[in-house]
């Protein structure tokens, strides 16, 4: 496991001790992997949101293929 060094401000790093003592994680480190885990899951229900909104073609697969 690599280390990453990250500079956060005061309000940042008082908010990240609040989710420590609040019991989200074993210790600053630990919090901030999961914040991480979660914004990582947050963005790919995201992306499948936005890949259901696409049209999708239906039909037979060679009559779609001619009208492009």
């Amino acid at each position: 496991m690599s280390t990453l060094s990250v500079p956060v401000s005061p309000k940042l790093e008082e908010l990240v001790e609040m989710l420590v003592k609040k019991g989200y994680g074993a210790n600053k480190a630990d919090v901030v992997r999961k914040a991480v885990v979660l914004l990582a899951e947050e963005e790919a229900v995201q992306a499948v949101l936005r890949a259901e909104q696409e049209p999708t073609l239906k039909g037979d697969l060679r009559k779609l293929a001619k009208k492009l």
